[in-house]
């Protein structure tokens, strides 16, 4: 079977092309030099966490692992670097026989991490594992930092309904990730179709203002949406008058109506005032759903809202602020000669300012206080010491270039409710501060 046919049967497309050029002129010189099948490490980690953030999410790491098993060079991928004279023909001979054969540790995906975790660990031949720092980065530094801000957003909701409406605010792959890192972090739904057929994420969606002013009046369109979509419909109340909004959606639907949408105004006030006429017109089950420019601070202002649900797009398509997590992947160790024996070295870049790493193959482990709360991110590359044996973080997700650890998203979602749950309460809070556990070297 060749690759062509193992990209088809896995039903991804090629991945090879997410890259950067250098990872190519660099396999090449190494295997000039006679380096590439030197046995190596890369981790991949972050120096700091996002100014004022207190933890960060793993998330991702199921993308990075499509993206691993997809990566390799078909025949137009190989016309395409012979043609521009990227590599040379012994180079290009090589990558297109390309299938990682390594093994990879990380995170389990839903995990919480701070700086300087080994968020995932590469292992095999230099050639081989610098070839995918590109597209792994790629994917870890997006879809953990929206998962970052969908955390926070979900802790500041309280346990009320959160939706990822964010496709129309960012390239559309993006969306589709971004509505995958959400459910990770704590959103329950998603309006991004894409996302609910490849991701099976809980889709939802009713109508937009262009619907209401398409008809002649605000209660022919509600009429309308309700004949066609029920009473359990979401009615959007905001494009003329609130109130009289409420009461034609009230009068149509009957006190069965789904919800409202309200997107504009002082959204504290307007949904004390909403909730109080629905009640008086026996509308008590009809739920209140807001947008409008959300993050986790307007969010948390809404604490004392009468609220049901919250659609959030833009900012967190962006991460609220943070739209990388500024991970970087690394070389750590490699072998000093391509022998299958060859012992390990550790290597680390020694820089000005606070680019230099740590170098050595790293374990990484959780210690907890009495009580099972976190209290240290600790990290070493000797012997993992007793007390902490059955705190270790890294999982194994390939071996021998097969995928071992693929998960549904439910239990990553899941896993970082716990994870989230195991940190000190400050970690939730939205107030500045560094991260809410230190990291400690072993």
């Amino acid at each position: 079977m060749n690759t062509a046919d193992l990209g088809r049967r896995v039903g991804v497309p090629s991945t090879a092309l997410f890259t950067d050029q250098y990872e190519l002129t660099m396999v090449q010189a190494a295997l000039k030099a006679g380096t590439a099948d030197r046995h190596s490490v890369f981790e991949a980690f972050t120096r700091r966490l996002p100014e004022g953030r207190r933890y960060g999410v793993v998330a991702g790491t199921g993308r990075v692992l499509d993206a691993v098993e997809n990566f390799h060079f078909d025949d137009e991928m190989i016309g395409f670097l012979r043609q521009q004279e990227i590599v040379d023909e012994p180079t290009l001979e090589w990558l297109a026989g390309y299938r990682f054969s390594g093994d990879i540790w990380g995170y389990p995906e839903g995990e919480v991490y701070f700086p300087g975790s080994p968020i995932l660990r590469v292992e095999g031949s230099f050639a081989e594992c610098v070839l995918l720092e590109t597209v792994i980065l790629s994917i870890l530094n997006h879809d953990s930092a929206i998962a970052a801000a969908a955390s926070r957003m979900s802790a500041a909701a309280g346990g009320r309904r959160l939706i990822e409406m964010g496709a129309r605010r960012t390239h559309e792959l993006s969306a589709v990730a971004s509505a995958r890192a959400a459910y990770v972090g704590g959103f329950d739904a998603t309006s991004d179709l894409a996302a609910g057929f490849r991701w099976a994420i809980p889709t939802v969606g009713t109508s937009a203002h262009a619907f209401t002013l398409l008809h002649d009046s605000e209660r022919d369109a509600f009429r309308a949406q309700v004949d066609s979509l029920g009473r359990g419909t979401t009615l959007l109340v905001d494009t003329y008058d609130v109130t009289e909004a409420v009461r034609a959606a009230v009068e149509i639907a009957g006190p069965e109506l789904g919800a409202v949408r309200i997107d504009s105004g002082d959204l504290l006030l307007v949904a004390h005032r909403v909730r109080q006429q629905l009640d008086e017109l026996g509308a008590t089950g009809t739920k209140i759903v807001v947008t409008s420019d959300l993050d986790e601070y307007a969010i948390a202002s809404l604490a004392a809202a009468p609220v049901d649900a919250y659609g959030v797009g833009t900012q967190l398509v962006t991460g609220s602020g943070h739209p990388t997590c500024s991970m970087v992947y690394k070389l750590v160790a490699r072998a000093g000669s391509a022998e299958p024996d060859a012992p390990l070295v550790p290597v680390a870049k020694k820089s000005l300012g606070a680019k230099s790493s740590v170098g050595g193959r790293k374990w990484a482990a959780r210690r907890t206080d009495e009580h099972g709360v976190a209290e240290a991110e600790v990290i070493g590359t000797g012997p993992v010491p007793e007390e902490l044996a059955d705190r270790q973080l890294l999982a194994e997700l390939v071996r021998g270039g097969e995928v071992i650890a693929r998960e549904p998203l439910d239990t990553i979602r899941d896993r970082h409710v716990a994870a989230r749950a195991g940190l000190p309460m400050s970690a939730i809070q939205l107030s500045r501060g560094e991260p809410v556990i230190p990291t400690e070297y072993a």
